[in-house]
């Protein structure tokens, strides 16, 4: 093989090194082509943590695909392999002292892997940032925010992490109707008129449509309506603020007594144990 390239003129060489590139470029390529079909294969999507590997093992690939193609055009232009290994050696043990980030990133990751923290598809917290975790590599975690944003966490910053196994918080706002029947049934109303609108005012917060239940009754005979949202993790604030003052105005308008006590916004939390060959649940699929 060495006698065959030694034989080749220059511009036989350069073609050669070209094509050696956009073969490994079009390795990439079908690598990726290839990962993404096999992270939504059916068998690969009920194991989340197949899908998470699968990424990992992609990043690992084309890694090492293209250090090959720099190592052979470097050897068309006379830096011998040996050389090149060697000197990747010494750079990945000075990369290591020097600017141990990296290290800590790919170690991190492999943590996360192994001790199952979370998976591709999971919806997760890290230092404030909420998404769904998107895509996982050797050294960045990828979610997708509610606002839908790629945001690129290194795995070193993954330190405290907040999983939501359902994919969502549910909000309840509890809405107490008052004793007159008339009043009653116009306040219900409005508040199902209201509650279809925060769909149309604030769609980026919520991952399932809102349900409205009622009216149900206490034991001690009070009356109420219970509204359930299923939103983004830290995205309650427009149903705390702009929501609950619509409803408290509009009760109001109709029943002058009504007072602020009667609407109250509330966080519930759902006991769930995530199954490890479930499908992981998209926003469409939330009951």
């Amino acid at each position: 093989m060495a006698a065959f390239l030694a034989d080749l003129a220059i511009w036989q060489r350069v073609a050669l090194v070209l094509l050696v590139a956009l073969a490994a470029h079009a390795l990439v390529q079908l690598l990726r082509h290839l990962s993404s079909q096999a992270m939504s294969s059916s068998m690969v999507a009920r194991g989340t943590k197949g899908r998470t590997v699968v990424s990992l093992l992609t990043s690992t690939l084309v890694f090492v695909l293209y250090f090959s193609a720099v190592g052979f055009a470097l050897s068309e232009i006379g830096v011998p392999l040996q050389t090149y290994f060697a000197s990747a050696s010494i750079i990945g043990l000075a990369v290591a002292f020097g600017s141990q980030g990296f290290v800590q990133d790919v170690v991190s990751g492999l943590t996360i892997v192994f001790t199952d923290l979370f998976d591709i598809g999971d919806v997760i917290e890290i230092g404030g940032q909420v998404g769904v975790v998107e895509h996982f590599g050797l050294r960045y975690t990828t979610l997708r925010s509610p606002l839908g944003a790629e945001v690129f966490v290194p795995n070193r910053n993954i330190l405290n992490v907040i999983t939501y196994p359902r994919g969502y918080v549910r909000c309840q706002v509890d809405i107490v109707l008052p004793s007159d029947a008339a009043a009653a049934v116009e306040i219900e109303t409005a508040a199902r008129a209201l509650t279809e609108s925060v769909r149309e005012q604030f769609p980026g917060i919520l991952r399932a449509p809102p349900e409205v239940g009622g009216p149900h009754r206490t034991r001690s005979g009070k009356s109420y309506l219970r509204i359930k949202f299923r939103i983004w993790p830290g995205r309650g604030a427009p149903l705390e603020g702009f929501f609950r003052q619509d409803l408290l105005q509009t009760a109001k308008s109709y029943d002058p007594s009504y007072a602020d006590w009667m609407i109250a916004v509330n966080y519930e939390v759902d006991t769930y144990t995530r199954p490890s060959l479930a499908r992981r649940r998209q926003p469409s699929d939330i009951g």
